[in-house]
Formats: C-alpha cells, sequence, structure tokens
C-alpha cells in the first residue's frame, strides 16, 4: 500500500520540523517554541517505546540492530562506512514511523517536531515555512559528544574502556561520528533549500534571538 504524497502532506499541516546536526541547539528550540506558543512537543526519540514494540528485524533491520548486535564491542567497533550506513538506514525506516506517529498527534494543533526524517521526504512532505535546519560546525558534533554528562553517553564510553585496546576503539568511534558530520554532509543541510540556522559556537547563548528567527519563520 502506498499513500500519496499529497495527502500525507495535508494531514502533516499542522507540523513544524527541526533536523540538522548535533550540538546546533534543534532540542532545545523545539522545546523552548513549544512552551511559548502552546505547541505539542514531539522531542528527541518521541514514541520510542511504541516504535520499539512495532519494529522487526525483517522490516526494519536497521532500526532492529540492538536486538540483532552480537555485543557492544561489535557496535563500538564498526567502521565509519557501516556507521554511517546505519545511521541513514535508521532514519529512512523511522520516517515510516514518524509520520504516522505525527498524523496521529496532531490533529488540529500545531505540533513541532525534533526529527530525524531525511530532507528528500521532508521536501515532499512539507512547505518551505514547516522546516528549519539547524547546523554546527563538525568540531562540536565530534569533539563535545562525550562531554554531555547522559547515561547513553556514559555507558558508551565505559564499553570504550573495555576494549582490547581503549584509545583506538576511542579514535575508531570518533572517526565514524565525523563520518556523519562530514563536510558533505553538512554541505547537503546547508545547500538544502530549507530556512537554515548556523551555530558556529558553543559559549555564545543565543537562544532567544533563535527562538525569535524560528518564530518568524514558522509564522508563530
Amino acid at each position: 500500500m502506498k499513500i500519496r504524497n499529497n495527502i500525507l502532506k495535508y494531514y502533516l499541516k499542522n507540523c513544524i520540523f527541526i533536523n540538522g546536526t548535533a550540538y546546533a541547539g534543534k532540542s532545545t528550540m523545539c522545546k523552548m517554541l513549544a512552551k511559548k506558543y502552546d505547541l505539542i512537543l514531539c522531542g528527541e526519540n518521541y514514541g520510542l517505546d511504541r516504535l520499539l514494540q512495532i519494529i522487526t528485524p525483517e522490516e526494519q533491520p536497521n532500526l532492529s540492530y540492538f536486538k540483532t548486535m552480537k555485543d557492544w564491542q561489535e557496535f563500538i567497533n564498526r567502521t565509519p562506512d557501516e556507521y554511517l550506513a546505519w545511521i541513514m538506514g535508521n532514519s529512512r525506516e523511522a520516517a515510516d514511523f514518524e509520520i504516522a506517529e505525527l498524523i496521529r498527534l496532531s490533529g488540529d494543533k500545531r505540533t513541532i517536531v525534533d526529527t530525524n526524517i531525511p530532507l528528500e521526504i521532508l521536501k515532499q512532505l512539507a512547505d518551505y515555512n514547516q522546516v528549519a535546519i539547524m547546523l554546527s560546525p563538525q568540531s562540536l558534533s565530534v569533539d563535545m559528544f562525550f562531554e554531555r554528562d547522559d547515561e547513553e553517553k556514559l555507558f558508551l564510553l565505559s564499553q570504550i574502556k573495555q576494549a582490547a585496546d581503549p584509545e583506538k576503539t576511542l579514535q575508531n568511534f570518533r572517526d565514524c561520528l565525523a563520518k556523519f558530520n562530514s563536510q558533505e554532509i553538512y554541505d547537503e543541510w546547508l545547500n538544502s533549500g530549507f530556512f537554515t540556522i548556523v551555530r558556529n559556537d558553543a559559549e555564545t547563548d543565543t537562544r532567544l534571538e533563535t527562538v525569535d528567527a524560528l518564530a518568524r519563520h514558522f509564522g508563530l
């Protein structure tokens, strides 16, 4: 079964999307805009528990990777090309779920989405004023990855320390992050044709100015 794009676009008309690179402020902006303008918030990994109940290795091999992998050492020692293919595969497979979930959630109320839906799909399902791209330099995405004190990153770091060669494994994982945050992929975001905001450093607090710029763009 295939649902035509014009039908999906109609049912997603109340959704506004923020996508882009890590450490660009996407999650923060979604939360601030949702609070300020009384929007439904679909934050990072929204609906993950439901998604995990639905996926199967046959239909969603990338999303099911954590069920099928040998162990965490396999995960952290994949090549950069393998890591990139997995990340891209996750985005494509999750897009089906995101679209279905957003149709269910958005209804008649505007909804802001911290999304990973690929650019080529967003271009088919959303208008210019429904999408914003937020970007940060590769140095932020790679060098600051383990500086966030959250459980996921602390767990990965603990697994890297258990590797046969922790320094080599850490460098390999950084190479994986760099591959996903390469200049080529950055340029795809930058030249997507969507409204774009670039975060050039992590020191200056530009949250209020960015919220205002996004609100104007989205027509809030």
